[in-house]
């Protein structure tokens, strides 16, 4: 069983490893203000570090953009298709902290766009932001629907899964994605990026207790790209997380020699034990109880 401060590790640092290397994020620039701040990484795979839409504005911003506001609304009742107006109103909601509502201009840029997948994401978690799982998970099928590989809603989906305590259906899910992969690569080459999705498997897997399927699916990666560090360092921090430090460490070292310069300093952080930008005083002391499911985790509302 995991202790708390390796449930940090393992939880935390496991979701920064295989998300933050995916190059798999939102594209829009008002995409990480509709990250919850009340999701954790034990609960939901799909959330990462982001800044929330709680910064404080000052009256004069505040007044600007409930202008803003008003001018999109009034362009879009002369023009209810205007792009421009829909894209400059979910801006400035979310600036706004009103997350409720960007979900209208966004389900008409969802249907303007049926091949713009960072829409019908951001309308993903928009739903879910305001407690309307159901129509996050089902927005989410949607995109997988027609693009079965597509990795933002896939580790978007999973997270809801996750925050339901279905980490059986989540399991499911990218199992079916890898079992369809190689039909779909061959209708549409590179449509499954299935190393990905292996790597988000095992996140779920060691998140879910089935620590040796997790270190499974990582070798079974490393394997199918020689090249990519991801899944080496995936499974170094499972190791360290489950108290195999010593065979951690050398999986490290690897993993830093394989990777892109930029990733150098943050694995050797993860080495140590730490997320990049915290230090060790953030840590549970050893002497935390075992870990248990979070009691604060949201009721399931994800259905299969």
């Amino acid at each position: 069983m995991f202790k708390k401060r390796n449930r940090w590790v393992v939880s935390s640092v496991l979701a920064i490893a295989v998300f933050a290397f995916l190059g798999i994020m939102v594209v829009l620039p008002f995409a990480g203000a509709l990250q919850s701040s009340r999701s954790t990484a034990t609960n939901d795979p799909s959330a990462s570090p982001s800044p929330g839409s709680g910064a404080e504005l000052t009256d004069a911003q505040k007044a600007d953009l409930e202008a803003q506001v008003r001018g999109y609304q009034l362009v879009l009742e002369r023009e209810p298709g205007n792009q421009t107006a829909l894209r400059g109103l979910v801006e400035a909601q979310i600036q706004l902290g009103n997350v409720e509502g960007t979900i209208e201009p966004l389900k008409k840029l969802v249907e303007a766009n049926p091949a713009t997948t960072e829409y019908a994401v951001l309308l993903a978690q928009a739903q879910n932001e305001t407690g309307d799982r159901e129509a996050a998970a089902q927005t989410y099928r949607d995109v997988l629907s027609t693009r079965p590989g597509d990795m933002q809603a896939l580790q978007g989906l999973v997270g809801l899964l996750m925050q339901a305590q279905r980490p059986e259906a989540a399991i499911g899910l990218l199992q079916d994605t890898l079992n369809l992969a190689d039909e779909a690569n061959q209708t549409q080459p590179g449509s499954v990026d299935v190393v990905s999705v292996q790597l988000l498997l095992g996140q779920v897997y060691a998140q879910s207790g089935r620590v040796s399927d997790s270190l499974a699916i990582y070798d079974e990666a490393a394997k199918l790209d020689s090249q990519d560090f991801r899944p080496i360092l995936a499974k170094a921090i499972v190791l360290q997380a489950t108290g195999n430090d010593a065979e951690a460490q050398p999986l490290f070292t690897q993993a830093e020699s394989m990777a892109p310069a930029e990733f150098k300093d943050q694995i050797k952080l993860m080495a140590a034990g730490q997320a990049p930008g915290q230090s060790e005083s953030t840590d549970t002391p050893d002497s935390a109880s075992p870990d248990t499911t979070d009691s604060e985790a949201s009721p399931p509302a994800a259905s299969e």
